[in-house]
C-alpha cells in the first residue's frame, strides 16, 4: 500500500514509519517546526531516508492546503495516518490560536483531500486529554467529554467530530485513537519522561507540579505502534478507541525509576499545579483489546529501563 503519514518525522510518527516501511511505501509529511529542536526529527528518520524505494519525505505543513494537494496528486494514497499536530497542554493555554489552526484546520485539510482523492481510510491520533476532569476512572470511550480543560484537548475533540462527519457524509472510514502519555526512545523533549531524565542526568533541579501524586497512564511507544498498525488493518467504519497501558503510575514512581536507571538522585523542586493539568489519566483498554487485539507488552519498569539506555547512548558525548 501507499500510506501517507503526517507528522512522520516526529516521535511516534518515525516509529510508525519504521514499522510500515518494511512492507509498504510511506509518503511522510512533516513541517520540522521549531517547537523542539528540528535536528531531533532529522535524526529520527535518518535511516529511513536511505530507503528510497519505500520512503519519501515532503517538508510541508498540514495547514498548507495547496502544498498538500500537490502531494496527493503526485502519489496514489491508499490510507492515511494523521499524526501531525500542535502538542502540549500548557503550550495550548498560551497559544490557542495556533492549536486551532493546526489541529482543526489541518485535520480538515487532510479529510477534504481524502474526499477529493478517494482515500477510504484514515487513522487519526487523538488524545487522552479529551477526558478532561472526568472523575470516573478508568476513562472509557463512552464517557462524556464535556469537561475539557485545555485548548489542546478541545482541538483534538473537534477533530474527532470532523472525522465522524466525513464518515457520515462521504463514507471515509476513520479510527480515532485516544493516546495516553506515550514515551520511549526518540521521545519528545517536552514530555515528562524525557524532561525528567535529562534533568536528573545533568544534576539540575527537577520541577514537579503539585505533590508528585498525579498519575499518568504511561504507554510505551512500541505498544502504541502496535495499536496504530492494527487499526490501519481492521475493517472499522468509524470508532473512537483508547490506546494506553491500563496501568496509571504516580509521577513520584516514574522519577524513582529514572533515578534507579541513571544511578543518580533527583533534585526535586515542588511547584504549584499548572492550568490545564489533570490529576489522573487512566485508560480503559478493553475496547482496543476486542476490536484491535491490542495487548500492551511493555511495563513501566522495562520501558524506563529501555528509554534510559537510549538516552544515555544518545547523550554519551
Amino acid at each position: 500500500m501507499n500510506i501517507l503519514v503526517t507528522g512522520g518525522a516526529g516521535f511516534i510518527g518515525s516509529h510508525v514509519c519504521d514499522r510500515l516501511a518494511r512492507d509498504h511505501r510511506i509518503i511522510c509529511i512533516d513541517n520540522f517546526s521549531d517547537y523542539y529542536e528540528p535536528s531531533f526529527k532529522r535524526q529520527n528518520i535518518s535511516k529511513l531516508l536511505n530507503n528510497k524505494q519505500n520512503f519519501v519525505l515532503y517538508k510541508t505543513d498540514v495547514t498548507e492546503f495547496n502544498s498538500l494537494k500537490s502531494i496527493f496528486k503526485k502519489n496514489k494514497i491508499d490510507k492515511i495516518i494523521h499524526l501531525a499536530a500542535c502538542v502540549g497542554v500548557r503550550h495550548s493555554v498560551s497559544d490557542p490560536v495556533l492549536f486551532e489552526k493546526v489541529n482543526i484546520e489541518g485535520t480538515l485539510n487532510v479529510l477534504e483531500l481524502a474526499r477529493i482523492f478517494d482515500v477510504k481510510k484514515i487513522i487519526f491520533t487523538s488524545s487522552s486529554s479529551v477526558y478532561g476532569l472526568n472523575e470516573k476512572i478508568p476513562f472509557s470511550e463512552d464517557d462524556k467529554t464535556d469537561n475539557i480543560v485545555s485548548p489542546y484537548a478541545a482541538t483534538k475533540r473537534c477533530a474527532e467530530i470532523m472525522c465522524q462527519t466525513y464518515y457520515n457524509l462521504y463514507k471515509i472510514k476513520s479510527v480515532c485513537l485516544r493516546l495516553f502519555t506515550v514515551y520511549g526512545p526518540r521521545g519528545r523533549p517536552d514530555m515528562s519522561p524525557y524532561k525528567f531524565t535529562k534533568l536528573v542526568h545533568e544534576g539540575k533541579e527537577l520541577p514537579v507540579y503539585g505533590d508528585g501524586n498525579a498519575k499518568r497512564d504511561f504507554t510505551y511507544v512500541t505498544d502504541i505502534v502496535d495499536g496504530i498498525v492494527s487499526a490501519l488493518d481492521k475493517d472499522i467504519n468509524f470508532d473512537v478507541i483508547n490506546l494506553g497501558s491500563g496501568t496509571p503510575v504516580k509521577l513520584s514512581y516514574l522519577i524513582s525509576l529514572i533515578e534507579k536507571n541513571l544511578d543518580r538522585r533527583a533534585k526535586i523542586k515542588h511547584m504549584a499545579e499548572q492550568l490545564g493539568d489533570v490529576p489522573i489519566t487512566y485508560a480503559d483498554i478493553s475496547k482496543a483489546g476486542k476490536l484491535l487485539n491490542y495487548r500492551p507488552k511493555v511495563t513501566i519498569e522495562n520501558g524506563i529501563k529501555n528509554f534510559a539506555a537510549w538516552f544515555k547512548n544518545a547523550n554519551r558525548n
